[in-house]
């Protein structure tokens, strides 16, 4: 029944190019080239040619044919930036494939200085198999694989990004990589449904589940979306945003709709700082946030005292014995002001068994502990006569 209702979910909810607007043809040294359908010229060639290395600009492509769980066969492109620190998964729009995205594609890597690796989705493009909503699953999960085994990249090093129905596949994989350095939503939607109408419960046809979702991705998460977009509307983006666990200042375009927001100069600007931060971002920094967020006490310096407490700043002649009363300052008038600091505790209530760290040892070995409440009344440490009352001795 659920493959059913998938099978008719997909069928109004994706709309890939037809026909596709690239081929791949294999070239004589095994390498995969992709070429305009229209033209019959290389991508390539349309971008600038190839990158000599300076400046990040030109295009370094590799074209990529990778296989899914699924049996599907997807066409990835990978983008090299030299002077990348991070690399960029993006998952592109609904009416859309690789061909009509390759010059965005090479206009980010240069600006942004990012590596970048787009696909397209089952039954879009070139890719092989049916535009689905678990296929899209399986085919973000693949290229993420490839990413980690042909190019080394690492999830602390990646940032996802989700262009419309590519939200889906993007918080999908967001949910399962708790050291992601970054996630953006582009035009994201908080569901299949919740696009077509107004509705605040998911039904077992609704695709996409968003709202649910992005509650479980920890890292930064910036959300782009067009004040003006008649296709998602605004309020999807912003509930994501207020959902997100750790939400990045978005980025509301003013008149922007829903395939525009590159042409905005807002655009490129603040998705270079969102990438500039997750760079200079730290584990460290990203703990401390963390503490704050949750309210945990800063860890204190044991080598410095507490300002304001003198009870803190007694340390000589204290009892190794944690039980023992601790000497107590003076100007506190007996009573510690911090509430770090130890009260005067009764050291073991007098068990004569327990030696303590300020009381000699004792010289009798054979010193039993008293049982009977009434023999400790004297508190007597000299007498270590028998009880008349039992036979505790």
């Amino acid at each position: 029944m659920g493959c059913v209702i998938s099978n008719l979910s997909a069928k109004f909810a994706f709309f890939p190019p037809q026909p596709p607007t690239y081929q791949i043809k294999k070239q004589e040294d095994g390498k995969l080239n992709a070429i305009y359908t229209s033209s019959s010229m290389p991508l390539t060639s349309a971008a600038g040619g190839v990158d000599d290395g300076g400046g990040g600009g030109g295009c370094s492509l590799d074209v990529l044919s990778i296989c899914t769980k699924r049996g599907s066969k997807i066409v990835a492109f990978y983008l090299r930036n030299p002077y990348a620190k991070l690399t960029v998964l993006y998952s592109h729009g609904n009416a859309a494939d690789l061909g009509q995205l390759f010059d965005l594609f090479v206009q980010l890597k240069a600006n942004l200085r990012v590596n970048l690796m787009g696909y397209d989705y089952s039954g879009y493009g070139a890719s092989t198999g049916k535009p689905t909503e678990l296929n899209t699953y399986a085919d973000i999960e693949a290229v993420y694989e490839c990413l980690q085994t042909e190019y080394g990249v690492s999830q602390e090093d990646l940032i996802l990004y989700g262009q419309s129905v590519g939200s889906g596949p993007t918080l999908h994989l967001a949910s399962k990589l708790p050291r992601l350095r970054g996630v953006v939503l582009h035009s994201a939607i908080l569901s299949g449904l919740r696009v077509v109408c107004h509705v605040n419960c998911s039904f077992c046809f609704d695709i996409y589940r968003n709202v649910n979702k992005i509650r479980k991705v920890k890292c930064p998460t910036l959300v782009i979306h067009g004040t003006e977009d008649d296709v998602v509307n605004w309020l999807h983006g912003n509930k994501l945003w207020m959902l997100a666990k750790d939400p990045y200042e978005p980025l509301w375009v003013k008149g922007g709709g829903h395939c525009n927001l590159e042409l905005y100069p807002d655009y490129i600007r603040h998705l270079y700082k969102f990438i500039y931060d997750m760079e200079t971002m730290t584990t460290k920094t990203r703990l401390t946030k963390i503490k704050q967020k949750l309210g945990l006490p800063k860890k204190s310096n044991p080598g410095k005292s507490t300002a304001g407490c003198y009870c803190c700043c007694i340390k000589v002649g204290q009892p190794s014995c944690p039980r023992c009363p601790k000497p107590r300052c003076t100007k506190c008038f007996g009573r510690p002001k911090c509430p770090n600091c130890l009260r005067l505790r009764c050291c073991c209530c007098f068990n004569w068994n327990y030696r303590c760290c300020w009381w000699p040892k004792r010289k009798h070995a054979d010193v039993k502990l008293l049982k009977c409440p009434s023999c400790l009344k004297c508190r007597c440490f000299s007498c270590l006569g028998k009880c008349g009352k039992c036979s505790c001795c």
